[in-house]
């Protein structure tokens, strides 16, 4: 405090009682955040016991990461600092959240041996927003039905519910699976694969096939093959015969063969793979044994 009975402080005399340096105190005087009530005669800035207390609240906005805006929005009653506090721990959790990404895309890296080309692409793709994301698989779905006019709505509402996005703590793998789905549903060849799927499925839809024989995905087939590989049914086996015909009844064998195969490819699998890893479960997730044995022991039938 200067000595001249006014009670006033130069910025050298704020530095000493708060401990900040005066070119931090002149440069949140400079930026508006801190003004002062007077002049000294010799033009220095002064300032007032209630500049004491603002200049440690701006101190400790400031430490917290608040930006001089906010704490310009603060000091002026435009916000309160439980506000700004909320919208900083957003901030906060986005960046943490960033960090978490670019740990495991850099743990990837260093797993994988990738080139710095590889880890570009990777980067890139990991850190696409969720409505990037979202939009990729809109994409691919919209294509995916394009045109057909009858399709099983129960594989329809599966397809469109799908969000395929990294956790907020991805793993390696599950950056590498978000990378590789990414490029998979993006490419043509892959697009026209799945498209053959929806086509028979709207085919079968529109001649009224029951739901769970002809369809793309009948969970109830791949479960009865699960349930026998467990308890080691061949698929040319008799056993297998009557578990196959336990679902399908008097169904044409020939048709639905056609229809397995065509959702059974290495592609279409890996994708089932992704798809599963992403949400956290295991690559076991994808069914490719099941899908497999199932294959298997209709072509028993056919062939026989």
């Amino acid at each position: 405090m200067i000595d001249d009975g006014t009670g006033l402080f130069t910025i050298g005399e704020l530095a000493r009682a708060t401990g900040l340096t005066v070119r931090t105190i002149r440069y949140w005087s400079d930026e508006g955040v801190l003004t002062p009530v007077t002049r000294s005669a010799g033009g220095y800035r002064l300032y007032d016991a209630e500049s004491v207390a603002r200049l440690e609240l701006i101190h400790t906005l400031r430490e917290l990461g608040l930006g001089l805006d906010d704490v310009r929005k603060v000091l002026a009653g435009e916000t309160t600092v439980a506000e700004v506090a909320a919208a900083h721990v957003a901030a906060l959790d986005a960046q943490i959240r960033s960090l978490k990404v670019t740990r495991a895309v850099l743990s990837t890296v260093a797993r994988r041996g990738s080139t710095a080309e590889e880890m570009t692409l990777m980067n890139k793709l990991a850190r696409l927003s969720a409505a990037e994301r979202k939009r990729i698989m809109e994409e691919f779905v919209d294509e995916l039905f394009h045109g057909l006019d009858h399709v099983d709505p129960g594989i329809e509402e599966r397809m469109r519910s799908i969000s395929v996005g990294l956790p907020d703590d991805p793993t390696p793998e599950q950056v590498d699976a978000w990378v590789e789905l990414a490029e998979m549903v993006q490419d043509p060849e892959f697009r026209a694969q799945m498209r053959n799927v929806f086509d028979f499925n709207s085919a079968d839809y529109n001649r009224g096939a029951a739901a769970g024989r002809a369809t793309w995905f009948p969970m109830r087939l791949l479960q009865l093959g699960a349930d026998a590989r467990k308890r080691g049914i061949a698929p040319e086996s008799p056993e297998a015969e009557a578990i196959v015909r336990e679902v399908l009844g008097g169904g044409d064998l020939a048709v639905v063969l056609e229809r397995m195969e065509s959702a059974s490819n290495d592609r279409l699998a890996r994708y089932r793979e992704l798809l599963s890893t992403l949400k956290g479960g295991s690559p076991a997730g994808a069914h490719r044994e099941e899908f497999a044995w199932v294959v298997a022991a209709l072509r028993a039938r056919v062939a026989g």
